[in-house]
């Protein structure tokens, strides 16, 4: 799905579209928010920390997950991860595997966070942690799920873009939201803000807030080259400034709609592009393991990681909420 500009932009001709399906918004809301507060159906004998968001598209969740399963892995604990393996057609529970899994199979994301812990991807959240539960989790990071009450949480993180903030701070489909930002906010142990140096206004929030920042790594050779870049995420146009901020020279910017599945005539199109121009076509990592082996020729991937601002008052607010560590488990 592309995001409808007039989520973003504050003309009257995207005022009258908003306007006009906010109904329909409060409605959403309204149910979203009744399921999200049901009594959980599953306590899971891992401790369950749940990286969520308010809204659609890219916040910069799975990086976030993948840093705080990081985090407990210094602990000497073993995360796993749980995800919903959006795009993917398996219901689960089934446990990643890069090497016989396919983004089709299972998702993009899951094959990224199955290079930091062993993922589980379910539909049935609940069915998803039994799963966990039975192969030695300590704890599970679920990897979205805010709006989800079938598992109980012992810590729930809302991830905010702090450069977009919440769009026009309306619900689907009026705006980006999936839930009003009050409510979910209210379920929320602490936010945490990535990029950008707004608060996002935090609607009466006055809970615990870490801040973070996605970090692009460096890849070989890019500096002052010639790119042709393409997209299917959320925000393709973090990919642009990353590459710029990293020094490359960027000639076009070739966007697609999130979790966009390629064919080989448009990755075809891309390659012989970046071939007439003598470029380098470079994706983002979700993007490149969404693209089948044959497909990956001459088509270079920018990694990024989320690294947190305050890492040791985050070890400490784990501590709070009793997060385990095998040293004190054993002292």
């Amino acid at each position: 799905m592309r995001a409808p500009e007039f989520w973003t932009k504050r003309d009257s001709t995207s005022r009258t579209i908003s306007d006009a399906l906010r109904p329909i918004g409060w409605i959403v809301g309204r149910i979203t928010v009744f399921r999200a507060t049901r009594p959980w159906r599953y306590r899971a004998r891992a401790r369950v920390i749940c990286v969520g968001n308010l809204t659609v598209g890219g916040s910069g969740k799975t990086p976030i997950a993948m840093a705080i399963a990081e985090l407990l892995t210094q602990r000497n604990i073993k995360p796993f991860f749980l995800t919903r393996g959006y795009g993917g057609k398996s219901r689960g529970p089934v446990e990643v595997s890069r090497k016989t899994h396919s983004a089709r199979e299972v998702g993009d994301e899951p094959l990224l966070l199955s290079n930091v812990a062993p993922t589980v991807v379910a539909r049935d959240r609940a069915a998803g942690a039994e799963y966990a539960d039975r192969h030695g989790a300590d704890v599970i990071v679920m990897d979205d799920g805010h709006q989800n009450s079938h598992l109980r949480k012992h810590i729930s993180f809302v991830v905010v873009d702090a450069q977009t903030g919440f769009g026009n701070r309306r619900v689907l489909p009026a705006g980006p939201l999936r839930e009003p930002i009050k409510d979910g906010l209210k379920r929320a142990h602490a936010v945490i803000l990535v990029g950008g140096d707004e608060s996002a206004k935090l609607t009466g929030y006055q809970g615990k807030v870490f801040r973070a920042k996605i970090v692009p790594q460096e890849i070989e050779g890019l500096r002052e080259k010639p790119v042709i870049a393409f997209a299917g995420i959320g925000q393709p146009r973090k990919l642009l400034q990353s590459l710029r901020d990293l020094g490359a020279q960027v000639k076009t910017l070739k966007s697609f709609a999130d979790h966009h599945i390629y064919s080989g005539k448009e990755i075809a199109e891309l390659q012989k592009r970046a071939m007439e121009e003598n470029a380098l076509l470079v994706t983002t990592e979700k993007d490149y393991v969404r693209l089948p082996p044959r497909l990956r020729r001459g088509v270079r991937f920018l990694p990024i990681r989320a690294e947190f601002e305050d890492p040791e008052g985050l070890q400490l607010f784990f501590d709070r909420f009793t997060i385990p560590s095998r040293e004190a488990e054993t002292a």
